[in-house]
C-alpha cells in the first residue's frame, strides 16, 4: 500500500509536466533514452497504423507491459497463496511466543524456511514494474503529439470536462479491489476504500491520457485477477 501510494505521489508530479516545458530527448539520459522515449515512440507506431487514434495507441501499449510483467505479477500471487497458507501457524506462533519477540521471529523464520516462503517476494515485483510504469506515463505526458489529439469526447491533453473519465477510472479502480477483496486482510480492505476517491480526485485534474490510461489497467487487472484468485480458488490454485 505504501508503495502504491508513493507511485501516485511520483506520477502527480509526472502529470504536471508538459510537453513543450519538458520534451522526450534520447540525449538527455539513461531514463529517457532506454525508457521513456521508446515508449513514446511505440505509442507513435500504433497511433499511426491505428487510424491516428493515440486513445487505442494507449490500450494497445498498456496490454503489451502488462503482458510483459505477468510473470511478475504471478510470482507475486504464488507468494501470496503461500503466505496465506500458513497463516494459522503463524498465528499459532504468535500466540505461543507472544511475550519473547526474538523466539517468535526465530519461529517465524524457521517456518518461512521450511515452507520455502520468502515474505518479500510479494513486493519485489511491484518494484519492478514501477519504474515501467513511471516511464510509461512520462511517455504519455511528455508526447505533444498525444496532449493535441481527442479520442471520443476527450481531450487527451485536457482534463474530462464532464467527469465521464474520473467516474470510470474511480468505478474500475473499486472493481478491482472488489475483485481482489479475498487476498485483503479486513484492515486493508477498509483502508482501500480511500483510493477510488483519491483516483478520482488526481484524475480531475490530470490529463485525459492519464486516467484513460488507468481504466485501460484497471479493466485488464479485474479480468486478470478474475483468472488467477476467482478461477484457482475453485480449482485448488496455480500449481507452483
Amino acid at each position: 500500500m505504501l508503495l502504491f501510494a508513493a507511485a501516485l505521489l511520483v506520477l502527480s508530479g509526472c502529470s504536471t509536466m508538459s510537453p513543450h516545458d519538458n520534451p522526450i530527448n534520447p540525449e538527455n539520459g539513461i531514463w529517457d533514452r532506454y525508457f521513456v522515449h521508446p515508449l513514446s515512440t511505440l505509442l507513435d507506431w500504433f497511433a499511426n497504423n491505428m487510424w491516428g487514434s493515440y486513445g487505442l495507441s494507449i490500450l494497445v501499449v498498456t496490454i503489451i507491459i502488462r503482458f510483459l510483467v505477468l510473470p511478475l505479477t504471478l510470482k507475486q500471487y504464488r507468494s501470496s497463496k503461500a503466505m496465506q497458507a500458513i497463516q494459522p501457524d503463524m498465528k499459532k506462533i504468535k500466540d505461543k511466543y507472544k511475550d519473547d519477540p526474538k523466539k517468535q521471529q526465530e519461529e517465524t523464520m524457521k517456518l518461512f524456511q521450511k515452507n520455502g516462503v520468502n515474505p518479500l517476494a510479494g513486493c519485489l515485483p511491484l518494484l519492478v514494474q514501477m519504474p515501467i510504469l513511471i516511464a510509461l506515463y512520462n511517455a504519455i505526458v511528455r508526447n505533444g503529439e498525444i496532449s493535441s489529439h481527442t479520442f471520443l469526447w476527450m481531450q487527451l491533453g485536457a482534463p474530462d470536462p464532464y467527469y465521464v473519465l474520473p467516474t470510470l477510472a474511480a468505478a474500475t479502480t473499486w472493481l478491482q479491489q472488489k475483485v481482489m477483496a479475498t487476498q485483503m486482510t479486513p484492515q486493508m480492505q477498509s483502508l482501500m476504500i480511500i483510493f477510488p476517491i483519491l483516483i478520482f480526485v488526481m484524475s480531475m485534474n490530470f490529463a485525459s491520457a492519464l486516467p484513460l490510461y488507468w481504466v485501460y489497467s484497471n479493466m485488464f487487472t479485474v479480468v486478470q485477477s478474475y483468472f488467477l484468485y476467482g478461477r484457482s480458488n475453485q480449482k485448488g490454485g496455480l500449481s507452483k
